[in-house]
């Protein structure tokens, strides 16, 4: 399937909605956290394939605000192997020459996460490949709520006026103010729905959905989802007579 992947036409921006490990760990008579442990390796072949295709940024759903309010004994776990995991990571990223970011409400973690996660950001600051960008305590309403205060005091302060704010002003008091948008967003688990993920972001992004667990989600599977991309025509409002005139 890789082969009739248009390199030329690889998105440079791919935001992943892993969902499903809960499902997947029912399914084995396990408890939820052993499918957020076999998520890993989906986000290590899922980061090498996006890599070796040229695209620019992979941005992962890892914890929404809204994911606080499960029990605390899968929180406790979630955050505990998230620092596992990128204490682990860093080698594989050092390697791959990937960078590290992360978005989000980060002072709601654990000084443990933050802890690490600084390590991780620190250690890859300087590699020039792909950008794996962690949504975490993260959620799209949060992000625009939070832009909205921004913009308030900076108004109070008169560092801005509201004569000045327009979509491109907006964008700048988001945390992803220097990530382009994502072209193709993917959901796994068969869930349709954006769960509050880069709302302002994907206003013109394509849409995958797929029937695949996050924990059984491979390359092919990524595969699928940019060839899926490639066969469809992204008009932003035009018509298909303007862009063939383009």
């Amino acid at each position: 399937m890789k082969e009739k992947i248009d390199l030329s036409r690889v998105p440079q921006h791919i935001a992943v909605i892993m969902d499903g490990n809960g499902r997947w760990a029912k399914k084995r008579g396990a408890a939820r956290i052993f499918g957020h442990r076999n998520a890993i390796k989906a986000v290590q072949e899922i980061s090498e394939a996006s890599a070796e295709l040229g695209v620019k940024y992979l941005t992962l759903y890892a914890f929404s605000t809204e994911n606080w309010n499960r029990p605390q004994e899968e929180v406790d776990a979630l955050m505990h192997l998230l620092v596992t995991t990128i204490e682990q990571e860093i080698p594989n990223l050092q390697k791959n020459n990937i960078k590290l970011m992360t978005i989000g409400d980060l002072k709601r973690l654990p000084a443990e996460c933050v802890a690490a996660l600084k390590k991780g950001i620190a250690a890859t600051a300087n590699n020039t490949g792909m950008t794996v960008i962690l949504a975490l305590s993260y959620s799209g309403r949060w992000e625009i709520l939070n832009a909205i205060k921004a913009m308030a005091a900076d108004i109070e302060a008169k560092r801005l006026t509201s004569d000045q704010i327009d979509a491109q002003r907006f964008t700048c008091y988001l945390n992803t103010h220097n990530i382009p948008d994502p072209e193709l967003i993917i959901r796994t688990s068969g869930e349709m729905r954006i769960s509050n993920f880069l709302l302002w972001q994907l206003a013109y992004s394509e849409l995958f959905f797929t029937d695949i667990l996050w924990p059984d989600f491979r390359r092919e599977h990524l595969y699928e989802a940019v060839l899926s991309y490639q066969q469809r025509e992204r008009r932003f409002g035009k018509i298909s007579e303007q862009l063939a005139q383009s």
